[in-house]
């Protein structure tokens, strides 16, 4: 048990003991309320003042009695303290204060149910883009993991309202949930859809048929790793070059080659340009590989008159700094004095 808990508890104890021994000073020897506390309160002190009043024989039976409980929690009210002292628990309760105002700051964020063997992947990857996130478990050794990695981590039972509105639901752009019952990820997608009904719900799916489940639930997106994982396992056979361009495409170590998908904000300057006369190519040396619209359709291999509108996102292929070049190019609004020259000087080429 946690050693805060073992001391709330045992105060709860002294408290309920001061309690008796008054009333029963009271009951047994007719004193005063002000006496009764007093000779409590010496009596559990052990500080071996005299009686308030001379006791009758049922009094000293009773002072016996309650010096011997008294002794014992107050023993263990001092073990208690000790432990958090001297086993770090005082600065971990220190730490766990800072790591929930931490969690109170985040804005558009995502709530990592279990970091299990893939939730600890999910966290790797997202540390390193990196994205805001908070991970929710409740397996204590676990819990140690987390710490050890520096993640931000809340303690507790991911299908519990209260969990996850201490997670920041509220304000958290989305919820992955991947702790190994397909049961738990049921329930803790039909908590989180009714907390944030705007939430964007991914959720691990193991057994056949839970995918329907999980999407009733209200899970956006359901994946199942060992489908995955064969599917890729029989492509690395069948198609292995394929495979391994993929792999470094969408790897996130890979320094020379990135796949990475683009969104056009509404206000962006290329909002309503076609692929070859926003110059993308010309400017940063990525290449286009699809556009996803922004009614969902998605659009493989683009010819160069390929309208982009706001909303649009872009999957895109290139070296990482190129990629960066070209996210900072569509970000910024249509008044930009560094758009309209480069839309000038590329109207000049053409």
């Amino acid at each position: 048990m946690d050693p805060v808990r073992h001391l709330k508890i045992s105060m709860m104890v002294l408290a309920l003991l001061v309690s008796a021994g008054t009333i029963g000073y009271m009951t047994i020897e007719k004193w005063r309320f002000l006496d009764a506390l007093y000779m409590t309160v010496i009596t559990l002190g052990t500080v071996g003042f005299k009686e308030v009043h001379d006791l009758s024989d049922s009094g000293k039976v009773f002072t016996m009695v309650l010096i011997v409980v008294g002794v014992s929690v107050l023993g263990y009210i001092v073990g208690s303290l000790a432990q958090i002292m001297f086993e770090g628990q005082f600065q971990r309760i220190i730490g766990r204060k800072k790591v929930e105002k931490s969690i109170d700051k985040l804005r558009g964020h995502y709530i990592v149910c279990g970091y299990g063997r893939i939730g600890s992947l999910i966290c790797k990857e997202f540390a390193a883009k990196p994205i805001p996130f908070v991970v929710v478990e409740k397996e204590p050794e676990t819990l140690e993991r987390l710490e050890e990695e520096g993640y931000l981590f809340l303690k507790g039972d991911a299908t519990l309202d209260e969990t996850l509105l201490k997670a920041g639901i509220k304000r958290a752009k989305g919820l992955i949930s991947v702790v190994t019952s397909d049961t738990s990820n049921v329930y803790i997608t039909l908590t989180a859809r009714g907390l944030n009904p705007d939430l964007y719900i991914l959720a691990r799916s193991g057994e056949e048929g839970s995918d329907i489940k999980l999407k009733r639930a209200g899970a956006n997106k359901v994946v199942s790793p060992y489908f995955i994982g064969g599917t890729r396992m029989a492509q690395s056979i069948l198609r292995p070059n394929v495979v391994d361009f993929i792999e470094i495409a969408t790897g996130s170590d890979h320094l020379d080659l990135q796949m990475e998908e683009i969104t056009i904000p509404p206000q962006s300057a290329f909002a309503g340009e076609s692929l070859v006369s926003s110059g993308f190519r010309k400017e940063t040396g990525v290449i286009i590989v699809g556009i996803k619209k922004g009614h969902g359709k998605m659009v493989f291999n683009p010819h160069s008159q390929a309208r982009i509108e706001g909303g649009d996102t872009l999957i895109v292929l290139g070296d990482p700094s190129a990629i960066t070049k070209l996210e900072d190019l569509v970000g910024r609004p249509a008044t930009d004095d560094l758009i309209t020259k480069h839309r000038r000087e590329h109207a000049s080429h053409e």
